[in-house]
């Protein structure tokens, strides 16, 4: 199949390779790299109607300004895929816009971060369903075996992912408040050993905790070259936002994300492991210790 893919950073460039590996054929388009097109309007040029392109880039303004201009681009019964961590609320929005010009627009939540194009992206697909069948090579082939679904109409595709990600703020606030425990303790465990350990036969093992370990094998056992300052990209928010919009209590979501409010004011190690954490499963960038200190607030 012939797909466009806007956006080649971390999780797109990998995406783009793991299509070409099975065989489809991707055109692409970011001004930042080489790409086969040098505009959006050039890519659009290089695909048959009905044609395919899929967003992948920063949600917010980027993908808005994307959106808006592909729109002006493609024809009646051509897909926009927005792959990115856009708000739901925004994407059935976009979703009526490209209704009314007979487009087809399908929300997917991507989770898989830099790992994603060996062992595959789990994708969560919101949207009408003759154009998520019309996607569905595209889609099974970016996913590992299992990892795809249609999950409902337009918005239900990031909403999950929204969810997805509320829920990866509380398990790694816990990991991240459990192994500064360790570390302040009387006792001198080797956490990168304890890690190790607890990825097998333990009830608390999970991908996560894999990729602790690869962080205190990178960064020494205190991390000592992160920083601990966490950054959030919204979706912890919005998932509060909603939690309190159906009056739905999330104690552990609100405590993860506070957590990370404060690891901006203070220095902590549990802030550490998280922020070694969101380097290890999506290649988000850390703040060097100099760095940190040099943003901060000397008040």
């Amino acid at each position: 199949m012939k797909l466009g893919m806007i956006g080649l950073g971390r999780m797109g460039s990998g995406m783009v390779e793991r299509l070409r590996r099975d065989g489809h054929e991707i055109a692409t388009y970011d001004p930042r790299v080489e790409s086969t097109a040098g505009t959006l309007t050039e890519l659009v040029e290089q695909l048959e109607r009905p044609r395919a392109l899929w967003i992948m880039v920063p949600s917010g303004e980027p993908t808005e300004e994307t959106f808006d201009e592909l729109l002006r681009l493609v024809e009646s019964d051509d897909v926009i895929v927005d792959g990115g961590n856009s708000n739901f609320e925004d994407s059935q929005r976009r979703y009526a816009d490209a209704r009314e010009r007979g487009v087809h627009f399908i929300d997917v939540g991507v989770s898989g971060g830099v790992w994603g194009l060996e062992v595959g992206f789990c994708l969560m697909a919101g949207g009408d369903d003759e154009p998520c069948a019309r996607l569905d090579p595209i889609l099974r082939c970016l996913a590992p075996a299992d990892g795809y679904a249609h999950v409902g109409p337009s918005g239900a595709g990031h909403y999950c992912k929204m969810i997805h990600n509320g829920i990866e703020y509380g398990m790694m606030q816990a990991y991240a408040e459990g192994f500064e425990i360790m570390q302040r303790s009387e006792f001198p465990f080797d956490l990168q050993e304890v890690a190790g350990i607890w990825r097998y036969g333990s009830v608390v093992r999970s991908w996560l905790l894999e990729l602790l370990h690869a962080a205190f094998e990178k960064d020494g056992h205190h991390l000592e070259r992160i920083a601990p300052y966490v950054e959030d990209s919204g979706e912890g928010r919005w998932t509060l936002a909603e939690a309190v919009k159906l009056n739905t209590p999330a104690p552990v979501l609100s405590a993860a994300l506070f957590a990370r409010f404060a690891s901006r004011q203070d220095f902590s190690f549990a802030a550490k492991v998280n922020a070694a954490l969101r380097n290890q499963f999506g290649g988000h960038a850390i703040r060097a210790v100099e760095q940190a200190m040099e943003g901060s607030d000397p008040r």
